[in-house]
């Protein structure tokens, strides 16, 4: 990470919603914060002496990209993702805030642990905001001290990677974590529907020969946990959604005016099902991937905000646990380098504009955990991602930050990629030449 005392971001083009700004702009950080946005048509304030310069030319200055939904794995299995190298991923993605799921080991159910995670990230490359368990020790049976971890630091709780199987749980959890101004966040799948399933239930799963996972076993969760946030009043906020019933079920939640938000992963609307073709390890996660129509499904939501937040689930394995049959093999995808090319191919193709995709990112993430971010006022924390939509690569494996390689995305050209992030006035990422 390089510390600077003060830095000029020239000629961008500022986008930041939440103050309903889209122009052609200089940014200035001083002292880790925003100290002035000016136009070329406006006068330049007063410039530090020992100042360093960049011309962004063409580029987008955005507030720094926010990921609701990652998997640092530390503590316990930090052969996979340690905290220093999964934020140093977020920030080579243009993330300079990530929230951690609690199934780690030992799991994230009590202070100490959340603790732990803070006191680690102390000099991470990106804000870290630890998510608390549900249940103890993700067990279901009963909660675990939400209090407690909210005191030390917890901004949400959830069972992720498990689900809350027992509906009495689960409404005791909304009304306890409002208690405590907690976001529940649900992985929705009834386990009774999808065990021991690879893929996504239909033709694919049949013609691999591989047990499929249905896509009511997702529906039918999302309409408990739905009808239970109506019933307490209290806020929820549904993971990774990938079918169209699912947000069919959201969309009419919201127009009845229910406290809930929902998110999806960029896989899911880049990829469908025919993705495990070859038996492709690296292609299989939990909700698996879909089919065409759920595919559309996903970026109709996005677009006309049923979907308000695109998180990227990063999920890093090693080889260890992807390199086997595929029905062994782990769920699960890392993310947090690829999620800005997949969401700017919905730009290119006229889905979303460009600040609806800095809501998706960075500002809806910000609002709904209730954390800094979000936005470049004035006098904010220099919170920055510089995005250049035109920048073309292909990932290699050998060019991936994370500690795991495990992208389905290995050798695909992609466009659009954050050149430089800067996190609290530090640069913590820079891929701008000279």
């Amino acid at each position: 990470m390089i510390r600077t005392q003060a830095i000029l971001l020239k000629n961008g083009r500022i986008i930041d919603p939440a103050n309903r700004v889209d122009k052609k702009a200089s940014l200035l950080v001083e002292k880790g914060k925003i100290q002035a946005i000016f136009s070329p048509r406006q006068k330049t304030p007063s410039l530090p002496k020992k100042l360093q310069s960049i011309d962004l030319q063409g580029k987008w200055i955005v507030p720094g990209l926010i990921d609701m939904h990652v998997h640092l794995r530390e503590p316990g299995e930090e052969y996979k993702e340690t905290i220093e190298t999964g934020t140093k991923a977020a920030a080579a993605g243009g993330f300079t805030a990530v929230a951690c799921m609690p199934n780690t080991t030992p799991v994230n159910d009590c202070q100490s642990v959340t603790r732990l995670i803070l006191e680690k990230a102390e000099n991470a490359y990106a804000r870290v905001y630890p998510v608390g368990a549900i249940s103890k020790g993700l067990q279901g049976e009963s909660l675990a001290e939400f209090g407690e971890m909210k005191q030390a630091g917890a901004v949400a709780v959830t069972d992720d990677g498990k689900p809350v199987t027992d509906s009495q749980l689960m409404r005791r959890a909304l009304e306890y974590a409002s208690n405590y101004n907690l976001m529940v966040i649900s992985h929705s799948e009834d386990y009774s529907l999808s065990r021991n399933g690879a893929i996504n239930e239909g033709f694919v799963s049949t013609s691999m020969g591989l047990k499929g996972i249905p896509h009511i076993a997702e529906e039918i969760m999302v309409y408990r946990d739905l009808a239970l946030a109506e019933y307490t009043g209290c806020t929820l906020h549904l993971a990774h959604i990938s079918t169209k019933e699912s947000i069919n079920l959201i969309r009419l939640a919201k127009q009845k005016g229910s406290p809930v938000t929902a998110e999806t992963g960029p896989h899911y609307f880049s990829l469908t099902e025919k993705a495990v073709k070859d038996y492709n390890t690296n292609a299989k996660m939990n909700p698996p991937l879909r089919t065409q129509k759920d595919l559309e499904a996903v970026i109709k939501a996005i677009s006309d905000g049923t979907i308000d937040v695109i998180a990227t689930d990063h999920a890093p394995h090693s080889i260890l646990e992807k390199d086997l049959e595929f029905d062994q093999a782990a769920n699960g995808i890392i993310g947090l380098e690829t999620a800005v090319p997949l969401a700017l191919a919905l730009f290119r193709k006229g889905y979303i504009n460009a600040a609806r995709l800095v809501e998706l990112l960075s500002t809806n993430p910000a609002k709904i955990l209730g954390v800094k971010g979000g936005s470049l006022e004035i006098g904010s924390d220099a919170d920055i991602a510089v995005i250049d939509p035109e920048h073309s690569f292909v990932l290699h494996e050998k060019d991936i930050v994370s500690k795991s390689k495990n992208s389905p995305f290995i050798g695909v050209k992609l466009q659009g990629k954050a050149l430089l992030t800067i996190c609290g006035g530090r640069i913590t990422y820079n891929a701008i030449s000279d």
